[in-house]
């Protein structure tokens, strides 16, 4: 039936109510959902461009298959907005990315349609094929297995390694190629090429376009359809000649290119492809932030997750900095990076498809060929920048905290064992806010503190991040890890003259009596605050910063370990194995008996919100520190 009311995206609370639709329907009910997507993201931030782009293929996706049986996964979660709304959470999308309110990403548990969690990329072909290999063991041999990979995701290793398998496995799995050769920023490397080299080619679409016509009459071939698919299939590869399909090398059935705008044909070609067994490929190309013009036609990039915005004028509303503002820290490792590069010819940057969310993006505009962008690989960002190492270069190798997990074996493999000097710089460590707990930056320290060879440092603010990065570079230390958080410093005026810092030692920022706060890295900012406000009140509370997470102090160790009854740790980062866990080892080893409170991210996958919602959440934001001194204040007080 054909919906005459005035909204059809109203009337959507699952997707079997899209099945009630005419195809003629869909083109209406695409443009309500783009509108509802802009309509809230403007209003309450969150990613934009990418769930733009497919919201003709989300619509197709449900309306052609019986999902959730049929099994929809997702890569680069933030493409989803649209599945979200579709999958019965309209009413509730306002809350998306809030505290206590739904997951900016496919979630199990808030969704039987969200079959695999995602926030990192390139595990859907992986996901799907696990999925579709199951799905065959208990003889569900009608249920479809769909990976829908884009933004760049295609650029991973994990994608390729699981494209290897899936056509070896010869399993019963549809990949949806969603190219609009963007990733956050442009997408990089030999396959966009590849891609773009396909979509272009006029003999290739003429061919293409012939066989959508003949597939497009599939219902009518009868019991000889496979064998006419494969006459199809076997005149594209003799009138193609010389131009060869890497998919089709894999044992993948090649479809396409097509629009993945007209949701139409998207349709119709949806329904041949869910009749044709085993691995196939969906090549659809798109345009993210479709629909939205400023998007479209402006940086891409800053249309990726543009904050609250005028969605009639296309102004970022999101608070830019003053000159009375602290710089996030990204910016100052960007700008810091030309500087010490400028001085010192053997170093080079490197950083896995966030140029401009690293600030690397700097030096790629100033020195281009000494900063690489190496897509979405996180593994072989790393072991790129140990081989640069063995050559005598001094690579900073900028990788989110979250995403280095990614390469962990990599950094000792190739890099710690062999004690080569490469920089690893951890942006948007410790919790990172309305991204959620796949992003958030929790384990860096206690992965690394357990390696070898490894340096661990944290920077209070922006002076002491440049000082670091002028020590790392200085000589070859080995393998040297700088976290920093996500969001700004607290510093206005942050250009200073760089000074060498000795590794492994920390600072005393004040003396005190009976109370000391160890802080590691930008909470040490909490304390400051806080010993000030008590030193008013008569108390005095010591305060040391330890700047180094591995190797430890022990010199100050001792001192704060002999003078103080009360200690108090706290770190943007997970308590188990963390620094305060390291200070408890010094303290047995030393046989102090000193009172030791640890303060940090709990052992639980913390849940989005703003950062200063889950500091409060996790117990170390300055209230919370403040809330411990005053249980020590009593306990002081009983005790006299």
């Amino acid at each position: 039936m054909s919906l005459t009311t005035t909204s059809i995206l109203n009337n959507i609370d699952s997707p079997s109510d899209l099945k009630n639709l005419d195809s003629s329907d869909l083109v209406k009910l695409s443009k309500e959902l783009r509108q509802f997507i802009i309509d809230i993201v403007s209003v309450n931030g969150g990613h934009f461009g990418a769930s733009l782009g497919v919201v003709e293929l989300s619509i197709a996706l449900h309306y052609v298959f019986n999902t959730p049986y049929d099994q929809l996964v997702w890569d680069v979660g933030h493409q989803a907005y649209g599945h979200k709304i579709l999958t019965g959470r309209r009413d509730v999308f306002h809350t998306n990315r809030k505290y206590k309110g739904l997951s900016g990403f496919p979630k199990r548990s808030e969704s039987e349609f969200d079959t695999f969690g995602v926030g990192h990329s390139s595990t859907s072909i992986g996901a799907a094929l696990g999925m579709s290999i199951a799905s065959s063991l208990k003889n569900e041999e009608n249920k479809q297995h769909i990976a829908v990979i884009g933004d760049g995701a295609l650029t991973g290793g994990q994608a390729f390694e699981a494209l290897n398998h899936a056509g070896m496995a010869d399993s019963n799995i549809l990949v949806v190629l969603n190219d609009n050769c963007m990733s956050i920023d442009p997408n990089v490397g030999a396959l966009k090429e590849y891609l773009t080299d396909i979509t272009t080619s006029h003999t290739y679409n003429k061919i293409k376009d012939d066989v959508w016509d003949l597939l497009g009459k599939f219902s009518k071939f009868g019991p000889n359809a496979q064998s006419i698919v494969q006459k199809i299939e076997n005149a594209i590869k003799s009138s193609m000649l010389e131009q060869s399909n890497y998919f089709e090398s894999l044992n993948f059935r090649y479809f396409g290119p097509v629009d993945g705008h007209d949701v139409e044909h998207l349709v119709k070609i949806l329904e041949d492809l869910k009749d044709i067994p085993g691995p196939k490929i969906l090549h659809c190309v798109t345009k993210k932030g479709k629909g939205y013009k400023p998007a479209e036609d402006g940086n891409t990039t800053k249309w990726h997750a543009p904050g609250i915005f005028n969605k009639d004028t296309g102004k970022i509303l999101s608070v830019s900095n003053t000159k009375d503002e602290a710089p996030k820290y990204q910016d100052v490792f960007g700008h810091t990076i030309i500087e010490l590069a400028k001085k010192n010819k053997q170093i080079v940057g490197v950083t896995p498809a966030m140029p401009t969310g690293s600030s690397l993006k700097y030096m790629m505009e100033e020195i281009p060929d000494r900063a690489f962008d190496v897509g979405i690989a996180e593994q072989h960002a790393v072991t790129f920048s140990a081989g640069m190492a063995t050559q005598g270069l001094i690579p900073f190798c900028n990788i989110y905290s979250t995403f280095m997990q990614r390469a962990y074996d990599q950094v000792i493999h190739d890099v710690a064992i062999q004690n080569l000097s490469v920089v690893f710089c951890l942006d948007r460590a410790g919790l990172v806010g309305e991204d959620g707990p796949t992003h958030h930056g929790s384990f860096d320290i206690a992965y690394f503190k357990c390696i070898p060879n490894m340096i661990i440092s944290a920077p209070m603010n922006e002076e002491e991040l440049r000082n670091l990065m002028y020590t790392a570079q200085e000589k070859k230390h080995g393998p040297f890890t700088i976290r920093y958080p996500r969001g700004k410093g607290v510093m206005p005026e942050w250009k200073t003259d760089f000074k060498s810092i000795e590794i492994g030692t920390g600072r005393k920022l004040r003396s005190g009596e009976n109370v000391a706060i160890l802080s590691l890295g930008h909470v040490g900012n909490y304390a400051s605050q806080l010993c000030y406000e008590y030193d008013k009140e008569g108390m005095h509370i010591g305060h040391y910063d330890l700047r180094f997470a591995k190797p430890l102090d022990q010199k100050m160790l001792h001192e704060v370990f002999q003078n103080y009854e009360h200690i108090i740790t706290i770190e943007d980062g997970c308590i188990s194995g963390g620094v305060g866990s390291s200070v408890i080892e010094f303290m047995v080893d030393n046989q102090y008996n000193s009172l030791v409170y640890r303060l940090g991210i709990p052992d639980e996958f913390i849940e989005h919100g703003s950062q200063t919602q889950l500091h409060a959440y996790c117990g170390y934001d300055k209230k919370s520190l403040k809330n411990k001194i005053e249980q020590i204040k009593s306990k002081l007080k009983l005790a006299v």
